[in-house]
């Protein structure tokens, strides 16, 4: 179908208000790594309590995504962004003025709800209001999104510390800096609630649900003369009997799981098996473990954040043209070749008589240029095209379901990697650590050239599973 008549100004315009939720979804991610040590010393926590203070946030991300999938195919798209929106702006305030552990877990739980809600429905709505030859291209811009938060969250984290003295120290108004870092998410939160008020339901919702006249309305803005002609197209995509989508509709016509919703699962927890949010959530306690202060720590990770928004821009200009296998192939070879180098140089590392290690000679920048080369291929591989295929590869009718499962996968491997991450750093080191996640982007090379099948420039209606 032709791209003629697709009003790409107003498609682009919906699609930045949509990845503003990626944005939420990077800054709430990201701002807990400058805040461990103000956790630690407000809540009196030791390390697993800690562990469990950052990792809350992923049990709500995980509920978020699994029952926001379904209650998207009930309520719609926007709703259900809307609802991540009041989540996100109740989560920051309230992670900032708890005085307990249990009470700080509550928030972060609602925080997480709206990660979870916003990672699998942003990247949906996206591919659900895009035109085939773009939808590679738009529905990455939520990884430059999800980046940019991270970078602000980093950002903020580190001028707030800097001008405090550390994040433990008082910043304003007789109260701690780490306090003042999560409530800097209150200004996107509450841009978010209110730009989502002035978009338009999915098309394909609004199809799936008997709502024709609204939906040609909606087609109609997005692609004008053409809006008929796709209705009728999203119409014959769905179910014969033209029943709501549900969990039933994932289970083939033998009797088994379709083979797209293991191939769902599998993107989901390799994308997080391989260890990238370890860098993200824990980086700063990463590199304080490697000999650097809390400072210098802090600054890495905006640097960081840099490069990887840059290494998203590169996919978002290269996703349409080379497809989302390739780049997929090439993120998990260069991930293997960095995080062996990382292992190496940590297992070969010296320490002192308190157990901290020192990186000694070269060895302190090899290991921080592979870091970062790391991130770069994660983010110009992985960290977007999982999202655009979770968000593009399910048919109409099981695409709610779909991402429920995936999303689900999803921060349920997130949760376990970083629950797991400071019992292993305590127990195996930082070295034996990245092992375990270069086995698991080896792994994932071989599971991807098996497994996935190219969706570049295939429209939705014809997608298969």
């Amino acid at each position: 179908m032709s791209d003629s008549s697709h009003n790409t100004g107003f498609i682009i315009l919906i699609t930045l208000v949509a990845t503003i939720g990626g944005f939420l979804f990077g800054f709430d991610s990201g701002v807990i790594n400058g805040t461990v040590d103000g956790l630690k010393l407000a809540f009196k926590s030791d390390s697993v309590v800690t562990g469990f203070n950052v990792a809350s946030m992923l049990l709500g991300c995980a509920i978020g995504a699994f029952v926001a999938g379904r209650l998207a195919d009930v309520f719609g798209r926007r709703s259900i962004l809307i609802i991540s929106a009041i989540f996100f702006t109740i989560s920051a305030w309230g992670s900032g003025i708890a005085h307990s552990s249990g009470e700080f877990i509550i928030y972060r739980l609602l925080g997480g709800f709206a990660v979870g809600a916003a990672s699998v429905l942003a990247p949906a709505y996206i591919s659900e209001v895009a035109p085939a030859r773009l939808r590679g291209t738009l529905s990455s811009i939520q990884q430059i999104a999800i980046i940019t938060g991270l970078f602000a969250a980093f950002l903020c984290n580190y001028l707030i510390a800097q001008r405090a003295g550390g994040s433990t120290h008082i910043f304003a108004m007789g109260l701690e800096a780490w306090r003042w870092m999560f409530w800097m998410e209150l200004i996107p939160a509450t841009t978010f609630f209110f730009a989502l008020l002035t978009i338009p339901e999915s098309p394909r919702f609004l199809v799936a649900t008997g709502k024709k006249d609204k939906a040609i309305k909606v087609l109609t803005r997005l692609m004008g003369s053409e809006a008929e002609a796709k209705y009728t197209d999203i119409s014959e995509s769905l179910a014969k009997d033209h029943h709501r989508p549900s969990f039933k509709d994932l289970i083939g016509p033998n009797g088994s799981i379709r083979p797209i919703v293991w191939l769902g699962i599998g993107l989901a927890s390799f994308q997080q098996f391989i260890g990238i949010n370890i860098i993200f959530y824990y980086g700063a306690v990463l590199w304080q473990s490697a000999g650097f202060n809390e400072s210098h720590s802090l600054l890495i990770n905006v640097i960081s954040s840099a490069l990887s928004i840059c290494a998203c821009f590169i996919a978002t200009f290269t996703i349409d043209k080379i497809g989302r296998k390739p780049m997929l192939l090439i993120g998990s070879v260069g991930m293997a070749i960095t995080l062996g180098t990382m292992a190496i140089v940590f297992i070969t590392a010296g320490s002192t008589d308190a157990g901290k290690l020192v990186l000694k000679g070269i060895a302190g920048p090899i290991a921080l240029v592979a870091a970062n080369l790391y991130v770069m291929f994660f983010n110009f591989s992985w960290g977007p095209v999982m999202w655009v295929m979770l968000g593009e590869m399910f048919p109409n009718q099981i695409r709610g379901s779909g991402l429920a499962i995936s999303g689900l996968s999803q921060w349920v491997s997130n949760f376990i990697i970083t629950m797991t991450f400071p019992i292993m750093l305590a127990s195996i080191g930082l070295g034996s650590s990245y092992g375990i996640y270069t086995f698991f982007a080896i792994l994932s090379f071989f599971f991807v050239l098996k497994f996935a099948h190219e969706t570049k420039g295939i429209e939705l209606e014809k997608m298969v599973g």
